[in-house]
């Protein structure tokens, strides 16, 4: 039998670092351990985790395969910093709490339902210090969807020729359907497409992504973060594609191929969802 965890303090945390990741979860102790899993196994160092669990049981740092990656990760040199964040408040306050937790130039969002392959972070990483936009991520491929080929959707797909430049996106313009290359395994089948070497990178045009969004945190911060949370009710979703249009307005974000995140295709935790965030929340123009 494993023995408790130290929960880690939060002011010893917000030690200042080059990168944090922030995971919130809820009721996924079995998909989390993967998370966690993949999270360790990535070379950059020194990086930091915040785990928030809003988990209508026990946290699911009391599951002994959780335990043992939240151990891997300090072993190998990551402070790993495990919070409740109860009663629920939505999914937006959830993620301003986890912005709060942290003091990094980065921040990388993670759903407690990716598992990312060694390599992705630092690529993530190299992304934004080149790019020096708001925010990169990685679409997420689902695997059982590998021999469903959509050309239709290839067509959304366009790389940025330089840095990417600030882009006022909603939804109605031709823009917003750039998130079409993010279902499925679309993303894969526009990477094939690409014949990338090996180590070479790409950087492409989106309106948002879900699932893994590294974000420049002083640029999240100033466009707003998710403070606004207090506007919505309980019951909304897309509080992340509101947060990155006022990113993205401001000072511009990217997808980047290949994509190393690897959705894990469980049930969705978020059944009721009676509001997007970004129908609610006024952005500039």
């Amino acid at each position: 039998m494993n023995r408790p965890l130290e929960l880690g303090d939060p002011a010893d945390f917000r030690r200042g670092r080059t990168l944090d990741v922030l995971v919130p979860t809820r009721n996924r102790a079995a998909e989390l351990a993967v998370t966690l899993s993949g999270l360790a196994a990535n070379s950059v160092a020194g990086f930091g985790v915040v785990v928030s669990d809003q988990s209508d049981g026990d946290p699911s740092w009391t599951h002994p395969a959780v335990a043992a990656m939240v151990r891997v990760l300090r072993h190998r040199g990551h402070p790993v910093l495990l919070t409740r964040r109860l009663p629920r408040r939505g999914l937006a306050e959830h993620r301003a709490f986890l912005l709060d937790q942290s003091a990094a130039g980065y921040v990388l969002y993670l759903d407690d339902d990716v598992w990312l392959e060694p390599g992705a972070v630092a690529r993530l990483l190299m992304a934004m210090v080149e790019l020096d936009c708001g925010f990169v991520g990685n679409g997420v491929h689902g695997l059982s969807y590998l021999d469903d080929v959509r050309p239709e959707t290839h067509r959304h797909f366009e790389p940025w020729p330089g840095r990417p430049a600030p882009e006022r996106i909603r939804p109605g313009m031709p823009q917003w359907d750039r998130a079409r290359i993010h279902s499925a395994a679309n993303l894969l089948h526009v990477t094939d497409a690409c014949d990338l070497a090996d180590g070479e990178w790409l950087a492409y045009k989106v309106s948002w992504i879900g699932g893994c969004v590294l974000y420049h945190a002083g640029r999240l911060r100033a466009a707003g973060g998710f403070d606004f949370w207090h506007r919505l009710p309980e019951r909304h979703q897309g509080e992340d594609v509101a947060a990155q249009l006022a990113v993205l307005d401001r000072y511009g974000g990217a997808g980047i191929l290949p994509s190393g995140a690897y959705h894990l295709e469980s049930p969705t935790t978020v059944t009721e969802r009676e509001v997007e965030a970004w129908e609610v929340v006024s952005l500039p123009g």
